[in-house]
Formats: C-alpha cells, structure tokens, sequence
C-alpha cells in the first residue's frame, strides 16, 4: 500500500494493482455494547462469527498460531507462518480484557530479529531539537558490480550519544562537498566508515535508485573495526529480497 500513500488521489489502476484489506484483530463493540470487558476468548468467537457473515475479498481474519511448547513458538516467531511481511507474534491471554493504552502484563510483541547488512556512511545531515547542532541523520550505501555506492536508506537512530559525538566528529573530519545542510562524506573501497544497519524489512521500490526501500532502518552498531571495501553489496540485498519475499530469510553478513 505505501504505493498510495501521500497522493491527492489514487486512480482505478492503483487501486486495483495495490488493493486495500481490513484484517481484523479484535472486537470492541457490537450492536451497541461494550465488549472490553469480555475476555478476549469472548470477544475472539463473536469477531469469528462477525467476519463470517461478511465473506468477501477485502475482510480477513487475523490467524491464530497454535503451538505445543515454546520452542515451536519460537521457531514460529522466527518464520512467522503468515508470511515474511509479519514483524513476528502477539502473544495475548485468552482471558485479558481490552485494556486501553498501552498495559504490560496481558499481551507482548514477541518481534523477530531484524535482518542486518554492513552499509557504507555517505552523506549526513543537522538533526533536531537538542540534536540540531550535530550531524545525526546519516544515509548509506552499499557497492555497485562497477565498484560505486549507492544508496539504500537513512538512519536517525540506534547509537548512544556518546557514539553521536563520534559520528559527528568523523562526518566533519571528512567532508569532501556540500549540498546545502547535506554534507557528503568521503566514501571509497580503501577508506569510508561502516555501519551495521539493522531493519525490519524490505520492499522493492521505483523511487529509489537502489531499487529497494528499508523498513525502520536504525544503526545497530558503528563497525570502525571493518574496511568498507567488506561493505554489502546491492546484489546481497535484492538477493535477501527475493529471500524475504520467498520466505523471509536472513542475509549471509559480508
């Protein structure tokens, strides 16, 4: 869907090609009463009934994950059987109530891992709000077959502010260009600083040049141990594409 996101409109094409569904979790009301109260053993068999008698392509039922011990559970979680778009597994108790907010107790995101590439520091930008005075919005790349970067994603996020400094000093030892508030940094096979990118997904996209979009990419860790010439390449990446659209797989790290 992100195909039709941020459009004034979105003609018949689009929306036949990119369709819109409701998958539905749970089952506040109905008919005038309040439901949260229920267990949602409850709530669960009148959701099951309600979408039964709305058959038809654009309702579905969200699927429940039964399991024997908790390593199935894990090895579910890991390989979510509802496809590789899945962030991994709600945990509920089937005798919890709706509770608003956001309660810890009765249900847990038990998220998968995410997926991680070594990536090549490319260009950096002035953050905001108390981190305005430092160079914290980074994008990366990866290496071409002709040897080149290209790039695959942004970053804000993932290192403490001890690392920012770090970063921060290392985008202004190394400015080769500018481009208005987006300083260019210097990146080749024998010399670029590497970072562990870590994200949750990824989709194949038009408006890229690389081809691919990352889904909440973050910096899991500043590798100034790697050369960046060990950097991934594009060819890695589309190969975990394919991997995740077949199955969600893992990428082998460079």
């Amino acid at each position: 869907l992100q195909q039709r996101l941020n459009r004034k409109t979105v003609d018949a094409k689009a929306m036949q090609a990119f369709p819109a569904a409701v998958i539905a979790y749970d089952l506040l009301a109905q008919d005038g009463e309040d439901l949260r109260s229920l267990p949602l053993r409850d709530r669960r068999k009148r959701l099951e009934a309600l979408v039964a008698e709305h058959t038809g392509e654009r309702l579905h039922l969200s699927p429940v994950v039964d399991y024997a011990d908790w390593d199935q559970l894990a090895r579910l979680r890991a390989d979510p059987p509802v496809g590789a778009a899945a962030e991994g597994l709600m945990l509920k108790r089937w005798d919890s109530p709706y509770l608003a907010g956001r309660p810890k107790g009765p249900w847990f995101k038990w998220k998968r891992d995410p997926h991680v590439i070594d990536a090549v520091l490319m260009y950096a930008q002035r953050g905001h709000g108390k981190r305005s005075s430092f160079y914290s919005d980074y994008t990366f790349g990866v290496w071409t077959p002709e040897g080149a970067l290209t790039p695959v994603g942004k970053a804000y996020f993932g290192f403490t502010d001890e690392e920012l400094k770090q970063l921060d000093k290392f985008v202004r030892d190394h400015t080769i260009d500018r481009f208005g508030p987006v300083r260019s940094v210097r990146a080749e096979r024998d010399f670029g600083l590497v970072l562990e990118i870590a994200f949750e997904g990824l989709n194949r996209s038009t408006r890229h040049k690389s081809g691919v979009a990352m889904r909440f990419p973050r910096v899991s860790r500043i590798r100034w141990d790697k050369p960046a010439r060990e950097a991934n390449t594009i060819d890695d990446v589309m190969d975990l594409l394919d991997a995740i659209e077949s199955g969600g797989g893992r990428i082998a790290k460079a």
